[in-house]
């Protein structure tokens, strides 16, 4: 029997969070769910088999990225984006407006779109609403992100107000884009995205015109882009409550572990970040007692596994003197196993949140969470 296009069903609530089940052609997605970022196609320094054994459901996909290389068009004559990196599970690609503002040079903002050089050979481009939805359905996207503006952080109301403004606009423009391509449509889903800065009021009217809008899901958007936490979960505290309870939330760009399991206290199911793999190669593990730099001398000698409390393939057959030896020798390997352990950790915690939230004992399950966590040296 074929799976739905998109379905969500919330199975347990504890307080704020719940644990639901995201359900596409592709397969379903347990909530709280945390989505690796495969960048260009790949999950860097992890192979996809070993991202499936992870536990990951879902991957994300960058627009920007890979629109300016292979190209969407030739990832279309290549079969589509799953095919390509052979994942056959669910992507959730980005719309790429963040990563035209936040890298390109001489980046030209108005009503049309963003008009932008590419940072990879200087070519000029622009991408609108129209062409990042055209772009999505190039990649055969199964969650398409609608194009926003990515408020800067600091802005003053007058100012976050013009840019959730416009934001609205594209999102109806995303949703009218997505609709023309009938045939993906059909089996893909749309998410709009919630703007508004640190402003509740703002995030209220953007919630109300992307209701009236009508959209699959919902993310959060303007946040993780320097607030810093108690701001951002200050935005947290209403703003999950101001989108449909029925449908998922998704917070963006987020982020490390106890700024998930606090969104997860708020109301948020869906998350993503480059943090476990882009620390990994940087030589950062996460544990269940905190963040670990395994360069440091310490661990010279050190026969223990990363994290005592961890079962992934990493933590069973290497020992932290041999991952401290890989990666001040700049060996490959040293980022591969550093990264399969991050992305196996945030596997592993999303699902401790989940049986948590399932079993009515997440309050009691955060709590000692980051009493562990946040007592590292």
């Amino acid at each position: 029997m074929m799976q739905p296009r998109f379905s969500f069903s919330i199975q347990a609530r504890d307080g704020k969070a719940r644990q639901g089940t995201l359900t596409m052609r592709r397969g379903a997605i347990r909530t709280p769910a945390f989505m690796p970022v495969g960048t260009a196609a790949t999950v860097k320094a992890m192979t996809i088999d070993d991202v499936r054994a992870a536990g990951a459901d879902i991957i994300l996909g960058n627009t920007y990225h890979l629109m300016l290389r292979p190209g969407a068009e030739r990832m279309a004559r290549l079969g589509g984006l799953h095919s390509f990196m052979n994942w056959d599970r669910p992507i959730l690609t980005d719309s790429g407006g963040y990563q035209v503002m936040s890298l390109s040079d001489l980046t030209k903002v108005t009503e049309e779109g963003v008009s932008f050089k590419s940072h990879l050979d200087g070519s000029r481009h622009m991408l609108s609403p129209e062409r990042s939805m055209e772009i999505q359905r190039l990649l055969g996207s199964d969650i398409v992100m609608a194009f926003d503006e990515c408020t800067a952080n600091g802005a003053d109301h007058t100012e976050a107000a013009r840019s959730m403004a416009m934001s609205m606009r594209w999102a109806k423009r995303s949703r009218d884009g997505f609709d023309a391509g009938e045939e993906h449509a059909e089996r893909a889903a749309l998410f709009g995205i919630q703007q508004g800065a640190l402003f509740e009021d703002l995030r209220q009217q953007s919630a109300e015109q992307l209701i009236e809008i009508g959209f699959d899901g919902y993310a959060i958007g303007g946040l993780a882009v320097g607030e810093g936490q108690e701001a951002m979960f200050g935005v947290l505290d209403y703003a999950p409550e101001q989108l449909p309870d029925d449908r998922p939330r998704y917070l963006m760009g987020v982020g490390k572990p106890d700024d998930i399991i606090g969104a997860v206290a708020r109301g948020v199911d869906m998350f993503d970040c480059v943090l476990p793999t882009r620390s990994g190669r940087n030589g950062q593990a996460f544990t269940s007692t905190g963040p670990l730099n395994i360069r440091n001398a310490r661990y010279a000698e050190d026969l223990g596994p990363l994290d005592a409390n961890c079962d992934c393939p990493v933590c069973q057959n290497y020992s932290r003197a041999y991952l401290h030896h890989l990666i001040r020798s700049k060996e490959i390997l040293g980022a591969m196993l550093m990264t399969q352990h991050n992305i196996c950790f945030y596997q592993n915690m999303m699902q401790q949140i989940r049986d948590a939230i399932a079993e009515g004992r997440f309050a009691a399950f955060h709590k000692a969470f980051l009493d562990r966590y946040l007592s590292a040296d």
